[in-house]
């Protein structure tokens, strides 16, 4: 038997001296006590596995004291024994047993008996112990699983392991996995709020596989283990090109044949590999989508020019905003679009859209006919897919603006203090419809026009008119620099919550020229 402690309560000297001295040489640690309220007084001040009762005390009957111990939300797991040399008969035993006790002994009691019993009590409270142990700290695991998977970053997933590994194990703990980029991470988690900090991963030849291997506490610095104790580590790895991961505990908080560590660790590899996966997927789509954007804008006398491009956040794929600057026999063309969806897919259609937009703008053709154009090739070449795009020539010399629109959203005017939208029409590309006459006027010197995409604006809890309202607002006052502008605009309408869509500006402005 696993050693235990055992209270002995019996007002009787003698007899609690022979109890005693019978349990001692079975190897039980004993405790004793000579009344009921003794009794409840020890099971506070030490780890009682089991209680030996006597049924006749001075203060309190022993049915009364085993009630207590039985209802009390702490100790009502303890298996207790009734010892009687008076209450002897099939009522008393019946009412004992009624009232909580797991054994009623009758004296005289044989050593052999009263430790047979002792230990068989032991057993069936231990196994369901183990038992109910197992299920609780299976449910915490099922709860972890899920928030590791529900964790939209690294940093995040290692710390919902390290909190649900805390709370599995009751005790301090430590994950560690790499970034894709190689970088080791920890998230310690030790009773207070847990924190992720680089950690030097140290490469041990494990196979792909699970393994649980006890280590030196001085391994895993930083975290108060348990004085004298072993790590318990269990390590996870799911390809031979990827480092493991680990999940260190304490070695007390582990029970032989449970293998719940182990199958934390399977969890949380299986999860830092989709999301390492994710992350090279997603950092290769946006280079991919960067390198098709314009790098440099052109500098053209009595203009100043600005641009910000901001990829979605974490949980979005690459999209197909674009925008595209460049001088074509003395105009400025300026051109910003978006096709729709979200994925790699998309970000190559709008590469083929913006090279298409160039290719016809260098023939010579005015905004209009090239969106009629480019909707032409986008029916021929890309018949299922949609896109909008807003596309202006402006005279920097006399500020003549021509523009067209393919259900972009409106520009933004921002000319004499006061900013207005404008008002172009036409039906988005990919739809065969009329388009309207181009849209005429002449933006004058500090004038300012402002064009971008709807990840600047739309947000999924709030109509579109608010985004609008709020950009006017923002809009009302233009600053010196047009890169503060636009790095204003996205800081004060994008927020600090993570983008659900890609955000492209593009933000011109006439200079004023200074008379002599």
């Amino acid at each position: 038997m696993t050693p235990a402690t055992v209270l002995v309560v019996d007002d009787s000297a003698t007899k609690r001296y022979l109890l005693v001295s019978w349990l001692s040489r079975a190897g039980f640690t004993v405790v004793e006590a000579e009344t009921g309220g003794e009794a409840l007084r020890r099971l506070t001040e030490a780890d009682i596995d089991l209680v030996v009762l006597d049924v006749k005390l001075p203060d309190m009957n022993g049915f009364e004291v085993c009630e207590r111990i039985k209802t009390d939300p702490v100790y009502g797991v303890l298996p207790v024994i009734h010892v009687s040399a008076h209450a002897v008969d099939v009522v008393d035993r019946t009412q004992g047993l009624n009232r909580g006790a797991d054994a009623y002994l009758v004296e005289p009691i044989e050593p052999d008996e009263l430790i047979a019993t002792s230990q068989a009590v032991l057993r069936y409270y231990r196994a369901r112990q183990r038992a109910e142990t197992l299920a609780a700290r299976m449910i915490r695991l099922a709860e972890t699983t899920l928030a590791i998977n529900s964790a939209s970053t690294l940093t995040g997933l290692l710390q919902a392991a390290a909190d649900g590994a805390h709370e599995i194990f009751d005790g301090p703990v430590i994950v560690v996995a790499e970034t894709s980029d190689g970088d080791g991470l920890a998230a310690v988690a030790d009773g207070h709020e847990s924190a992720v900090r680089p950690w030097t991963v140290e490469h041990q030849e494990i196979a792909v596989g699970s393994t649980v291997r006890n280590d030196d506490p001085d391994l895993w610095p930083g975290v108060p283990w348990p004085e004298g104790e072993s790590v318990a580590v269990a390590s996870a790895r799911l390809r031979s090109d990827r480092s493991p991961v680990s999940v260190a505990v304490p070695s007390s908080s582990q029970n032989p044949g449970f293998p719940v560590l182990r199958q934390l660790a399977q969890a949380v590899a299986a999860a830092v590999e989709a999301q390492r996966s994710y992350d090279e997927e997603h950092r290769i789509a946006v280079t991919l989508q960067r390198s098709l954007l314009q790098s440099r804008l052109p500098d053209v006398p009595g203009l100043e020019l600005a641009v910000r491009y901001e990829p979605a956040g974490a949980q979005t794929e690459v999209g197909g905003d674009f925008y595209e600057l460049t001088m074509l026999d003395g105009r400025l063309l300026v051109a910003i679009g978006d096709v729709a969806g979200h994925s790699l897919h998309a970000a190559t259609v709008m590469a083929e859209l913006r090279h298409a937009v160039r290719a016809y703008a260098v023939e010579g053709h005015p905004p209009g006919a090239v969106l009629e154009l480019v909707n032409r090739f986008m029916r021929a070449v890309l018949p299922t897919e949609s896109a909008t795009l807003c596309l202006l020539t402006l005279e920097p010399d006399t500020g003549r603006v021509r523009l067209a629109s393919a259900g972009h959203l409106p520009p933004l005017l921002h000319v004499d203090g006061k900013a207005r939208f404008l008002a172009p029409k036409g039906p988005l590309l990919g739809i065969n419809a009329p388009r309207p006459a181009d849209l005429e006027f002449v933006l004058p010197p500090g004038g300012t026009l402002v064009l971008y995409t709807d990840g600047l604006i739309e947000r999924r809890d709030a109509d579109i008119d608010v985004g609008l309202s709020a950009l006017a607002d923002c809009a009302a006052e233009v600053d010196r620099s047009l890169d503060a502008f636009c790095q204003r605009l996205l800081v004060d309408l994008a927020g600090a919550d993570e983008q659900a869509d890609d955000i492209a500006v593009v933000a011109l402005r006439r200079s004023v020229t200074e008379r002599a």
